[in-house]
Formats: C-alpha cells, sequence, structure tokens
C-alpha cells in the first residue's frame, strides 16, 4: 500500500474511532482528543464536494458501515491527491494520534480498519484496492 492509501485508511480508522467514541460504544478508551480536529479539518476540505461530504456523514452517522468507510478513504486519498497541504495536516494528524496510541490514547487497531494494519511497520491489504 502506498503511503497515501495508508494515510488515508487511518482517517477513516480515526473517523469511526471517533463516531463510536461519540455513541459510547468506545466512551473513554482514547485519551487522544484529536477527532473532533480531524474530522472538522475533513469536512472543511470536502466543503462543496457534495459526494465527499455524503461519505464522511455516511461513516460519522454508521461507522460499522464498510461500504462507507470505502467510499470515504477514496474520497480522502482523491483530496490528498489534489491538496498536498491537506494530506500533510491528515498525516499530521494520524502521526499524533499513533504518538498519543504510545501514551495510552488513542489506538487504530486493524479491527477499525479491517484487513489494513497501517501502524506496523509491514501493512497488509487483502481485496481490490482502487484510487482514482
Amino acid at each position: 500500500m502506498d503511503p497515501l492509501t495508508a494515510i488515508a485508511a487511518a482517517g477513516v480508522a480515526l473517523v469511526v474511532k471517533g463516531a463510536l467514541e461519540a455513541t459510547g460504544q468506545e466512551a473513554g478508551r482514547s485519551g487522544w482528543n484529536g477527532g473532533a480536529r480531524l474530522v472538522e479539518r475533513i469536512r472543511a476540505r470536502f466543503r462543496g464536494d457534495t459526494e465527499a461530504e455524503a461519505a464522511l456523514e455516511r461513516v460519522t452517522e454508521a461507522p460499522d458501515d464498510e461500504s462507507g468507510q470505502q467510499d470515504l478513504e477514496r474520497m480522502l486519498a482523491s483530496h490528498m491527491l489534489r491538496d498536498r497541504q491537506f494530506e500533510a495536516d491528515l498525516r499530521r494528524i494520524v502521526d499524533e494520534a499513533v504518538a498519543a496510541g504510545g501514551r495510552g490514547g488513542a489506538q487504530v487497531s486493524a479491527a477499525l480498519i479491517k484487513n489494513a494494519q497501517v501502524f506496523n511497520e509491514k501493512v497488509e491489504i487483502k481485496g481490490d484496492w482502487n484510487v482514482s
């Protein structure tokens, strides 16, 4: 998996984690408080792109929706390709989440991003992945 796709996958996982925490399904499991900032940064970048906005809303409202997660990941990758500042912002936020995980904060597990193990040195992806 290329680094951009890994960042997109991690970003989706963090959005899912934040949505689950907001609904109480994972309440109190994270000391990382960057989830709202991540969603707001994504929302700001997606503004005006109705398809991308819908993908974000779908995941925040139904975090277990795998199809919605895939759509959001595709939208994140697409927007990162077009906006290097957005890519840098997402990379920084994901890096902060990883750092917080080492201090007992947010952890993005493979269960949240299915078959990808983003925060290990080795990344494995199963299935078809298309970035357009």
